[in-house]
C-alpha cells in the first residue's frame, strides 16, 4: 500500500463511486477498480460492499476511511509547510464550515484576504459541525467554523457575536404566534418542533423553564433539510436568523424567538497545540482585525 492507493480510495469515497472517481484522477475505470482489488489483496480484507451503483464501504473500509483522512491529512500539511518554507506566504488553506455560518460570514473575509496573499488558494468543506470537528480532529482541514457548544479543552477558537435564534414555519401549512416578525417560546407548546441536534438538549432545558415539554417530531443537523420538512408543513424548524437572508421564500415566515430570548453563536475554532500553516495564522489575524473593526 502507498500514498497514491490511499488517494484513490478517498477520491472514491468522495466521488461516489469508481466512475465518477475515475474521470476526476483521469484513470482509465478498469485500471482503478484493479488498483482497489489490488489494495484489498494487500490489506486482506474488503473494503467495498459490490452490486451497487452507488458505493458502501464495508467496516473495514469505514475503517480505513478514517485512517486515511487522518494520514492524507498530514501528508498534504507537511506539503504546505514545505511549500511555505520555500516561497514565504503561499500554499492553501483547508476551512470546513457550517452551512449558514460559512455561507455569511467567509465571502467578503476571503475576498479581501485574496487581495493581501493573491497566490494562497483555498479548500472548502461544508457539513454539520459534527463532521466539521471530525475533519479538523483528523487533520483533513486546519480551521473550522461551526456553532457553539464546543470543548474548549480541545480546541482554541475565536467568538463571533450572539445571533438569535427563530423559528421558520410555514405560512398556510403549520403557523401559530399572534405576531408576524416574534414569537413568545411558550406559543411554541404542542407544535411540531425540527430542532438541530447540537441545541436539542438546550431548547428542551429552556422549554421546560417555561413550563412545557417540546414536541419534537425531528433531530437534524441539516439546515437545508430542515428548512424543506417546514415548506412540506412537516413542522417548525429552529434556525439562526441568517438562514432568513439565505433562504426567502413566499410559504415560509421566519419569527425570532422571545420570552425568552434565545441565541447562538459562531465560533472559528482549530485544534489547539496543533502547528497551524502561516497562511491560516494570517487569515485569523485578519478575522481578528475586522471584529476589532466592528467594535
Amino acid at each position: 500500500m502507498d500514498i497514491r492507493e490511499m488517494r484513490y480510495f478517498y477520491a472514491i469515497v468522495e466521488a461516489g463511486n469508481i466512475s465518477n472517481a475515475s474521470k476526476r484522477l483521469n484513470i482509465a475505470q478498469p485500471a482503478l477498480s484493479r488498483q482497489m482489488k489490488q489494495l484489498e489483496d494487500s490489506l486482506g480484507v474488503q473494503l467495498f460492499e459490490r452490486g451497487s451503483r452507488r458505493i458502501r464501504l464495508t467496516e473495514a473500509g469505514q475503517l480505513f476511511r478514517e485512517r486515511a483522512e487522518q494520514i492524507l491529512g498530514l501528508v498534504n500539511g507537511t506539503m504546505k509547510e514545505m511549500t511555505e518554507l520555500n516561497s514565504g506566504i503561499g500554499g492553501t488553506i483547508s476551512l470546513g464550515t457550517v452551512t449558514t455560518s460559512g455561507a455569511t460570514l467567509l465571502p467578503n473575509l476571503i475576498s479581501e484576504f485574496h487581495s493581501r496573499y493573491p497566490n494562497v488558494t483555498f479548500q472548502l468543506w461544508e457539513g454539520d459541525g459534527f463532521r466539521i470537528l471530525e475533519l479538523l480532529d483528523n487533520g483533513i482541514i486546519e480551521i473550522g467554523i461551526i456553532r457553539a457548544p464546543f470543548d474548549s479543552d480541545i480546541y482554541e477558537s475565536i467568538s463571533l457575536p450572539d445571533e438569535p435564534l427563530v423559528i421558520a414555519m410555514n405560512r398556510t401549512k403549520c403557523y401559530c404566534g399572534e405576531e408576524l416578525e416574534t414569537i413568545r417560546l411558550i406559543e411554541l407548546a404542542s407544535q411540531p418542533l425540527i430542532i438541530p441536534l447540537r441545541w436539542k438538549d438546550m431548547f428542551i432545558e429552556w422549554c421546560t423553564n417555561a413550563g412545557f415539554k417540546p414536541k419534537i417530531v425531528c433531530i437534524s443537523d441539516g439546515i437545508m433539510l430542515n428548512i424543506m420538512w417546514t415548506k412540506l408543513g412537516i413542522g417548525m424548524a429552529l434556525v439562526p436568523k441568517s438562514t432568513e437572508g439565505l433562504i426567502s421564500d413566499p410559504e415560509l415566515n421566519y419569527k425570532t424567538i422571545i420570552e425568552p430570548a434565545v441565541s447562538t453563536q459562531t465560533v472559528i475554532v482549530w485544534v489547539r497545540n496543533r502547528r497551524l500553516s502561516a497562511s491560516s495564522k494570517h487569515f485569523l489575524d485578519l478575522l481578528r482585525d475586522k471584529m476589532n473593526d466592528a467594535k
